[in-house]
């Protein structure tokens, strides 16, 4: 950790720090219970994309808080709610004197409110970066505890790796042997109100999720995966029927398996090489210019 004398010597020499929030895909996600307050109890299979947003950390006389890209437009009215913002307040007091001024730039490449984990992704990125340039960290465990004081998300985008989750997002065990997908990421641009999305849910009593321990290779992870649920897709499905077309357009242009992500309403095709899924983009991009499609790969469980 960094002496306080230092501080102002690094702080007035530190370069800018860069951090990737990658989307959050939820391959699966079965809702299993509900708490007695109110969570619902939630096991998924998550990896992440490499396309996601870009933060950008550097010393500033004061804290500064700027966005760009394709979806910056949208949080420009955010204010305090911001979960970066809330990030940096929340390390920051975690930390103390050695946390300078800074400024932040979001580039907000991800759909807003969508089911992938941006604003999560953002939070936990924010953590990482700001640690870096404060030349500081904190205990694993506190740290856990202070991701998730900012979201349930926010432990698993972290870690960004593939991995299980279980109970309300808390629980987390590594998935090394989840290998590399190529994938479209679809959104219609039109919100899905996750609160909405639970209400509407006619069972949160369901079976959990079981992956077999021998899984090998691709093909047996596609089919692993195709067994499994997004137990939300269909409330979602009932609020927002575009989930329902973009599904089946990216079915139409060669998806092996599509699933709606979160609670929506992103949807993902996994395709057989990363050419056919940036080929199914582009043209999904001709249909429909005005909807988000994406051509990613996940990152490797191994790495």
């Amino acid at each position: 950790m960094m002496s306080s004398e230092n501080r102002s010597d690094f702080s007035a020499s530190c370069s800018s720090i860069s951090e990737e929030a990658r989307a959050k895909i939820n391959l699966a996600l079965h809702v299993t219970g509900r708490r007695p307050d109110g969570y619902h109890l939630l096991d998924m299979l998550v990896t992440f994309a490499d396309h996601g947003d870009r933060l950008d950390f550097m010393p500033s006389p004061t804290d500064e808080f700027t966005l760009s890209g394709r979806f910056g437009e949208t949080l420009a009215g955010d204010g305090g709610t911001n979960l970066v913002l809330k990030a940096r307040d929340l390390l920051r007091e975690a930390i103390g004197p050695l946390a300078f001024p800074v400024r932040i730039q979001l580039e907000k490449n991800l759909p807003v409110a969508s089911g992938i984990g941006g604003g999560s992704a953002d939070a936990a990125a924010t953590l990482r970066g700001l640690m870096r340039l404060w030349g500081t960290s904190l205990p694993e465990e506190a740290l856990a505890a202070l991701a998730l004081k900012l979201g349930a998300d926010v432990p698993m985008c972290l870690a960004s790796r593939p991995l299980i989750a279980r109970g309300i997002g808390e629980k987390i065990e590594p998935v090394p042997e989840l290998p590399v997908l190529a994938m479209v990421l679809a959104n219609p641009l039109k919100g899905v109100s996750t609160p909405e999305v639970f209400r509407r849910l006619a069972t949160k009593n369901n079976p959990t999720l079981r992956l077999a321990p021998s899984l090998r290779g691709t093909a047996d992870w596609l089919a692993a995966i195709g067994a499994a649920r997004n137990d939300l897709e269909p409330p979602a499905r009932e609020m927002v029927p575009e989930i329902a077309a973009i599904a089946a357009m990216l079915q139409a242009h060669g998806a092996l398996l599509t699933r709606m992500s979160g609670s929506g309403a992103t949807c993902f095709g996994i395709f057989a090489t990363m050419a056919a899924a940036e080929d199914a983009a582009a043209a999904l991009h001709d249909e429909r210019s005005d909807w988000y499609f994406q051509a990613t790969e996940t990152v490797s469980g191994g790495a």
